[in-house]
């Protein structure tokens, strides 16, 4: 059994996948900006950054020769009770170029782990203080990962359908897309209470939930209701950081800002997994006590590994460059003018766009749904003819690398526009 699929098949389970009825999957042997390479040596252009991670493109030479120089300096160390020079550094460059009420850094693994380690931080904070409170606000439809407490904080769905007994509590509040944002408010005023321990968000678009995106003005007020009777505020930035917005974080567009903000995906580039959680003083302030019982007991093997802070270093070096700015404006405006042409489709609708995200729904008769039947059949087209996308359902969505060409741009929207002359 030399095929390397079928050696796949035979010993790996994949996420989110049946693996009963799933296809043999792609081998992938190369990767180089934009585009990816399979074993028979077809291309496929990235247009959603492998999961929302890769925002430089693959095998990016300035993270790789980075990461390699740091191989041979430190792999690894115990991150309690020890430190070294990439941690320190990654925070203190990162803390710089976030909202300035952000005052302190927390390593963990992944996008999943950061919501957990946000979550806990909140409760523990009243905890500690004395005042414990339990409740916990987010929006429905939300995702914010696959361990417990991420699911707990996420809508309730198929993704989650077998753990709901075990699984606390969340009061839900609908999503204030436009023309329901007043509704929202009002909801939002007799939810918001002095138990509330923390009000959790993905600010302006909410992701696996089909990039439902609302504007910035009603998240505000939103925030100002929940601080108005003290609640935390959790921005779930781990897809929407790092310029996925037209700006470095979601955040970014907010005038309130929040105590807590949850980062992955973008950060190393999508070379290696690594997840930040972050807060305000005041949260860190609450844990430092000589009462043992007051520290955040929580951590992992990999915390704050070398190789992945190097990674993330990396990849922020390449982030500020102006030329990536103004690549990450290039692709905005050509998702807004390919929109234009999107809406002359009868079988599209609710085009939607924040920075270089671009999404829409394929109106074909269904409810707007991740187990939509088109979705199969879109993935398919669009894949054959070498355009990598992961519809969400009938959610199709753009999410590209920040170095991809006008060209490739070009052809990632005229396979599209195929798919919808089909429909």
């Amino acid at each position: 059994m030399n095929n390397l699929a079928e050696r796949d098949q035979a010993v790996i389970w994949h996420p989110f996948t049946q693996m009963q009825t799933a296809p043999l999957p792609i081998p992938i042997v190369r990767g180089s900006g934009s585009i990816l390479y399979d074993s028979d040596g077809r291309e496929y252009l990235d247009v959603v950054s492998s999961w929302w991670v890769n925002i430089h493109g693959h095998a990016h030479p300035h993270i790789a020769k980075r990461v390699a120089e740091q191989l041979q300096i430190l792999e690894h160390v115990i991150f309690a009770g020890f430190t070294h020079q990439p941690a320190v550094e990654l925070a203190e460059r990162l803390l710089a170029i976030l909202p300035p009420n952000q005052s302190k850094v927390f390593y963990s693994d992944n996008g999943s782990t950061a919501v957990e380690v946000a979550l806990k931080m909140a409760f523990q904070y009243w905890h500690n203080l004395g005042m414990p409170r339990k409740r916990i606000v987010a929006f429905e439809n939300a995702y914010h990962g696959d361990t417990f407490g991420a699911m707990a904080v996420s809508g309730r769905s198929a993704f989650t359908a077998p753990f709901v007994p075990f699984l606390f509590d969340v009061d839900y509040l609908p999503v204030p897309t436009t023309g329901q944002e007043e509704i929202v408010l009002q909801q939002a005023e007799a939810l918001f209470t002095n138990d509330v321990a923390a009000f959790i968000a993905e600010p302006l678009v909410q992701g696996a939930g089909g990039m439902v995106m609302y504007q910035p003005n009603v998240l505000d007020k939103l925030i100002q209701l929940a601080r108005s009777k003290d609640a935390l505020i959790i921005a779930d930035e781990v897809m929407t950081g790092f310029g996925r917005t037209g700006k470095l974080f979601a955040s970014d567009h907010l005038d309130e800002k929040p105590d807590l903000m949850c980062l992955s995906k973008g950060l190393t580039g999508g070379t290696m997994a690594l997840g930040i959680t972050t807060c305000s003083a005041h949260i860190y302030d609450a844990f430092l006590s000589n009462d043992k019982h007051k520290t955040l007991f929580h951590g992992h093997s990999f915390t704050a590994n070398p190789l992945a802070c190097t990674a993330a270093l990396a990849s922020m070096d390449l982030l500020l460059l102006p030329e990536t700015q103004a690549n990450i404006q290039r692709i905005a405006q050509s998702h807004t003018n390919f929109a234009q042409r999107l809406a002359t489709y009868a079988s599209v609708n609710n085009i939607r766009q924040h920075g270089t995200l671009l999404a829409f729904d394929l109106n074909i008769g269904e409810q707007t749904s991740y187990f939509n039947n088109i979705r199969d059949t879109a993935y398919n087209f669009l894949l054959d003819r070498g355009v990598l996308m992961r519809p969400l359902g009938n959610v199709l969505y753009l999410m590209p690398p920040y170095c991809t060409t006008d060209e490739q741009l070009a052809f990632a929207y005229k396979q599209i526009e195929s798919l919808l002359a089909t429909i």
